[in-house]
């Protein structure tokens, strides 16, 4: 089903994004990471949590889980990506039975259903690229435990834009000249768009790229590839996303919009109360 996606131009290959990420991974990059979900969550460590990373990709939230004291369990559709985690565990926590990578579908609720209950959900910038948004969105939360956390990231539905941008990642995906023309096309769109920004702003044009690892310690140009051909491809308005939950008995804890490329991401975390089930 997957290699069938991929090869019909309806699902871009992340993992195989991620592997050439791995090459530039660092110990500063792998610290960005953890600030992060210091940040986020407003703690100092993850001892004595459950860490559930839906989409686990190149496996680095995973790593800084793990790093932050975490039990993790990682999953991803994406056979390459479950190797690029796979990949990290054996770096840098092998042979660990408190980190657990395995290949699974958060559309697959009985999957779900098996994992257990976790203190942390996470799943950043993942469910709107599984075709099936708010199916995903659903079985997401069916993992977390009583007063346990719900940490996601969905794209923004900004109109038109939107729309724009979803046929562009269908023309990337079309095969590898359509590849070749986008990156040709948008990388000097991205860099000369940045640089006008930055010149206007009296800021220097270097610093952008030399600190973007501060950014949740990824990678501009794999985070630019990601977003060129991030098929599937959904969004959705924050207070959709907020009512949906909501009617679920969850609390939304906090909201964040990051601009990052040229889209909104919302960042959200949810608590689930006392009656917070999926019927």
């Amino acid at each position: 089903m997957f290699e069938k996606e991929v090869e019909d131009g309806k699902r871009f290959e992340f993992g195989k994004n991620w592997k050439s990420f791995l090459s530039v991974l660092d110990d500063e990059r792998i610290s960005q990471a953890e600030n992060s979900l210091r940040q986020m969550l407003e703690i100092n460590d993850l001892k004595g949590k459950s860490f559930l990373d839906i989409g686990s990709g190149s496996g680095l939230f995973s790593l800084a889980a793990r790093r932050l004291g975490a039990r993790v369990h990682s999953l991803d559709y994406d056979p390459q990506s479950v190797a690029c985690t796979s990949e990290l565990k054996k770096r840098y926590f092998p042979d660990d039975d408190k980190w657990i990578v395995e290949r699974g579908s958060v559309l697959d609720r009985r999957y779900m259903e098996d994992l257990g209950k976790f203190d942390i959900v996470y799943s950043w910038g993942v469910l709107h690229h599984t075709g099936h948004m708010w199916k995903a969105l659903e079985n997401a939360c069916i993992p977390v435990k009583i007063d346990g956390l719900l940490y996601i990231a969905i794209y923004n539905d900004q109109g038109i834009k939107s729309r724009i941008w979803l046929k562009i990642k269908q023309f990337y995906c079309y095969g590898s000249f359509a590849k070749y023309i986008t990156v040709a096309v948008f990388f000097p769109f991205f860099f000369l768009k940045r640089l006008l920004v930055d010149l206007l702003s009296f800021r220097n044009p270097i610093r952008r790229y030399a600190e973007y690892k501060k950014n949740r310690g990824m990678s501009v140009i794999r985070d630019w590839i990601d977003w060129l051909g991030g098929l599937p491809y959904e969004f959705a308005k924050p207070e959709d996303v907020i009512y949906f939950y909501e009617d679920k008995h969850y609390s939304l804890i906090k909201l964040k919009i990051d601009k990052l490329v040229s889209k909104d991401m919302n960042e959200f975390i949810f608590m689930r109360g006392a009656s917070g089930q999926i019927e």
